[in-house]
């Protein structure tokens, strides 16, 4: 039976599926505004660090005053409307909501919440995916050790590629490479909220109109997000980065298949099952016709010369051997179609993509030269950018994750384009994110890890 059908369902039964949502901001609000037209879905509660602020998203959204005007959770639940709160510890103890929605972008609180929502029983679509590049894996055992489900949020790319991924191998297909679109030129690596709109194509006037925070924008050209996303893919499929991290080739949709394969075949790739992202520009900063930036790719192989032979007769797209192949979207809606994953989750008890290994990780990369003494920033910042390693290099390095980057003193010289390590740093050990990311590494690379902390 469809999803949809399924929800229908719940609706004519009155046992809809209980929302609650921590972070009404963008991509919150993209998800809010789906509910009202998804049947069998009641929203209960919303946690914001501002109640009045998502009042006001709400509103803005159409949403009706009464909706909003319950005075408590169990008013909510009896009126089948939605408390607005800024405590997001009662939201997830409500024992009436089956699903949290994490979306408040900031890494360090998403792992809190993440956790906080297991211990009571509660499934969680991870929309802040910086918390999931780095410590994912381990947020996943917990939620199955709580026999609960963590999941990575539908309409964001990395679940659009896991998707893509499944299919390609569930047809029976070898997955030789899998990713994203990005609008890329190297010198976008040293790009600041200063910068940003220049590169991203918009004016001040035209962002400051459209309320754009230029700290999120730059983290996608400055490539840390689609290290984040790409890292999320990784630890989600088992696929994995070549040792130097992301090539950014530049590519069209009709030439994936013939860049997207090994360099010992006369593609990009360092090797078969690797994760990549293709850039919309050419490197002399040519737009790219019919590229990809928006959207999600995966490139699979023929095994045979019947399956070759079959994608020659329905007319795919292929490399010159005709061996490779690819499927894709060329968009995506992020918030608007979280639906799917709560869906997933809550009829299904399906994830929409969800880490089943560490393969993968993002650190902090100097963008300038740093001075002791510094703070850094974090992803979009002034100070660093996230780079892709391979897990294992990443461990034994004792290298510092992108996601615990946020608000931490330099302690030593760094050189532009240096990836720093924890002994740069001054880390609050006491933080819950960073124990869980030391428990992961321990967890998932003891000996890297022991190796790294000598």
């Amino acid at each position: 039976m469809s999803l949809h059908r399924m929800l229908l369902a719940r609706a004519a039964e009155n046992k809809p599926l209980r929302i609650g949502v921590i972070g009404a901001g963008k991509f919150g609000s993209m998800y809010l505004s789906q509910i009202p037209t998804t049947p069998g879905i009641h929203l209960l509660g919303i946690a914001d660090l501002s109640p009045a602020r998502a009042r006001e998203n709400l509103a803005r959204l159409g949403w009706k005053p009464e909706v909003t005007a319950a005075g408590s959770f169990a008013e909510a639940r009896k009126h089948g409307s939605t408390h607005l709160t800024d405590d997001w510890r009662a939201l997830v103890s409500q024992p009436d909501i089956d699903i949290i929605v994490e979306s408040t972008g900031d890494p360090i609180g998403a792992v809190e919440h993440a956790l906080e929502a297991f211990r009571n029983g509660k499934s969680v679509v991870m929309v802040t995916v910086e918390a999931d590049a780095f410590c994912g894996p381990l947020l996943a055992q917990r939620a199955a050790a709580a026999g609960v489900i963590y999941s990575l949020a539908y309409g964001d790319q990395p679940a659009l590629i896991c998707e893509l991924v499944d299919w390609a191998r569930t047809s029976g297909f070898e997955v030789t490479a899998a990713g994203r679109g990005h609008k890329w030129l190297p010198h976008y690596a040293q790009s600041t909220p200063e910068t940003v709109w220049k590169y991203w194509g918009l004016n001040e006037e035209q962002a400051k109109r459209g309320g754009l925070n230029p700290k999120m924008f730059n983290s996608f050209l400055d490539g840390s997000k689609p290290a984040i996303e790409s890292t999320a893919v990784a630890n989600a499929t088992g696929l994995t980065p070549a040792p130097d991290g992301l090539a950014f080739p530049p590519c069209s949709v009709e030439d994936l298949p013939f860049v997207m394969r090994p360099a010992s075949e006369g593609g990009q790739l360092h090797h078969k099952g690797q994760v990549e992202v293709a850039s919309s520009l050419e490197r002399d900063g040519r737009a790219i016709p019919y590229e990809i930036r928006k959207g999600v790719w995966v490139v699979f192989e023929a095994a045979t010369e019947y399956q070759k032979n079959c994608f020659e007769e329905y007319m795919l797209q292929t490399d010159p051997s005709g061996r490779y192949s690819v499927m894709y979207k060329r968009w995506h809606l992020i918030g608007l179609e979280v639906g799917m994953s709560v869906a997933s989750i809550g009829l299904r008890k399906e994830p929409t993509g969800c880490p089943i290994g560490f393969h993968a990780d993002v650190i902090a990369t100097a963008k300038r030269d740093l001075k002791p003494g510094e703070m850094l920033d974090g992803e979009g910042g002034y100070t660093v950018y996230g780079k892709l390693f391979p897990a294992e290099k990443s461990t034994g390095l004792g290298s510092l994750p992108l996601g615990l980057a946020h608000n931490v003193k330099l302690l030593k010289p760094i050189k532009a384009g240096q990836s720093l390590t924890y002994a740069d740093v001054v880390m609050d050990e006491s933080l819950t994110a960073v124990k869980l990311r030391r428990e992961m590494e321990q967890a998932f690379a003891p000996a890297a890890s022991k190796i790294a902390a000598q």
